[in-house]
């Protein structure tokens, strides 16, 4: 997984450095002008996460599981579900606004919606104890298996894993990278980083405990990504990004009660399909 962050973080500094090289010899005959310019977007992802350990802590009780498994959960895609005004914010989204500081950088605030889901009636390790009063789970627990049942644990951010952040971009138009040199038409690559707070709506059933489904400031993250954005019109466009992150969560909350808590943190990998617009307004 380091491995993996640290070759996507190689390439995106050096694509900074060989467009940073190219960009001068761009026919200027065409070009866009982006520096002072506002962009907003909408889009979609799909994500997936590497095995996490949450650790659970309450009055009566303290244990962790590890290499819990999750996924995501889109939306069956349909018009309705995607398109529909009073839908669109039910599959998982991203949006953002953004401004052009410079003629190839930007400064952005967004959220990505994602949706988390551990996997139903897995099997991990457990460690720690419980006193709780059920005889079924009662105990002192050092590396066994226990099942994820429903009546044990249900556990998901599914409105949802709400990851809003500050991105810095580069933004390169390569379309001499093709030979073109067009005006109502760019292709454009874009880098950058982001960092952000997590503010999920955890919902979540433990031990019995009255269940909890409410948004709650509960950790940080942070993220590079790189994507292929082609302009029409000058003004409008689609954008395709991939986004490597990491999040960490100190503090989820798990019940009514101020005592009960859990924490766990993770990688994620995210697709985004994104349709925005860029303007000038003054």
């Amino acid at each position: 997984m380091k491995k993996n962050i640290l070759v996507l973080a190689i390439l995106f500094f050096s694509t900074l450095t060989v467009l940073g090289q190219q960009n001068k010899k761009f026919s200027k005959k065409n070009k866009v002008v982006n520096k002072g310019k506002f962009f907003v977007y909408w889009g979609w992802n799909w994500s997936s996460y590497t095995d996490s350990d949450i650790r659970f802590k309450g009055k009566d009780y303290d244990f962790t599981l590890s290499d819990v498994k999750a996924q995501d959960r889109p939306t069956k895609f349909s018009v309705n579900n995607y398109f529909n005004p009073g839908n669109i914010t039910i599959p998982q989204n991203n949006y953002r606004i953004g401004y052009f500081f410079k003629e190839n950088y930007t400064i952005s605030i967004g959220v990505d919606h994602m949706k988390y889901v551990v996997n139903n009636d897995q099997n991990v390790t457990i460690n720690g104890n419980i006193n709780i009063g059920n005889a079924k789970y009662d105990g002192t627990y050092n590396n066994q298996n226990i099942q994820l049942t429903e009546d044990f644990l249900r556990f998901e951010h599914t409105d949802g894993l709400n990851y809003v952040n500050v991105e810095v971009k580069r933004f390169d138009n390569i379309d001499h990278w093709f030979g073109l040199d067009l005006k109502n038409l760019q292709i454009n690559l874009t880098e950058g980083i982001g960092v952000g707070g997590l503010y999920p709506r955890t919902d979540t059933s433990l031990l019995g405990k009255e269940r909890h489904d409410n948004f709650h400031l509960s950790g940080w993250g942070v993220s590079v990504g790189a994507g292929l954005n082609i302009t029409f019109l000058k003004h409008f466009y689609i954008q395709s990004d991939y986004k490597i992150g990491y999040i960490n969560m100190p503090d989820i909350k798990t019940s009514l009660s101020s005592a009960d808590s859990a924490s766990q943190s993770f990688y994620f990998f995210e697709n985004n399909i994104l349709i925005g617009g860029r303007f000038r307004i003054f």
